[in-house]
């Protein structure tokens, strides 16, 4: 897209592909978000999406991405990409950036439907968006965070390199819930799968930065 490159962007690695969403990727995706994301008896998101009644989760889905793609600024960007897997997509990762030329500091976060858990895909797909951080816009390090009782999240943190830095608490289905916040600085970074990256260069002033 001429005037919006950022939508031509796609990170590759052996099983997926990451792409900011079209307008048939969101159906996808809402599909994915009502067949189910997470056991319903807990509540992994810092923001309780899933919570929504069933008729109104899908359009929920696909306002909250088109949002995030119109509110995108150089000091404040979301790439919140569809991730794709053979032909389908399977959930989302988004990488994020606040005045991001001066911090080099990213969050990550993402959801997969259920039925594509517990194969690998939650590694793969945030090693993509780490690489294109660390490697692509020279991000110094990468913040994300999961509750105690989400070992599966934390899990893929830890195996990315991340440490932990520190705990935060936080009202959730009116209890208390604890968050382990982590972080990973671009020297313990070493990227499990081989990552391309497609497109980047048009899109570097729209990360706030400098074309190379």
């Amino acid at each position: 897209m001429r005037n919006w490159p950022v939508h031509d962007l796609r990170l590759t690695t052996p099983r997926l592909t990451l792409r900011l969403p079209t307008l048939d990727d969101l159906d996808e995706l809402a599909d994915r978000a009502v067949e189910g994301v997470h056991d319903p008896g807990r509540m992994p998101f810092g923001v309780p999406w899933t919570d929504a009644p069933a008729a109104e989760l899908p359009a929920a889905v696909v306002l909250y991405h088109l949002g995030v793609m119109s509110r995108w600024r150089p000091d404040s960007w979301t790439c919140n990409f569809v991730v794709v897997h053979e032909g389908r997509v399977i959930g989302t990762q988004d990488v994020k950036g606040v005045d991001f030329a001066i911090t080099r500091e990213v969050h990550t976060g993402s959801w997969l439907g259920r039925a594509h858990q517990g194969k690998g895909f939650g590694t793969e797909m945030r090693a993509a968006v780490l690489h294109l951080a660390f490697a692509g816009l020279g991000a110094r390090s990468a913040v994300s965070g999961a509750f105690l009782d989400n070992p599966a999240s934390l899990g893929v943190s830890r195996k990315l390199g991340y440490r932990d830095d520190g705990l935060a608490v936080q009202a959730m289905r009116g209890r208390r819930a604890t968050q382990q916040r982590l972080r990973l600085d671009r020297d313990d970074f070493t990227c499990p799968v081989p990552v391309e990256t497609h497109g980047l260069a048009a899109c570097l002033p729209h990360f706030g930065l400098e074309t190379a």
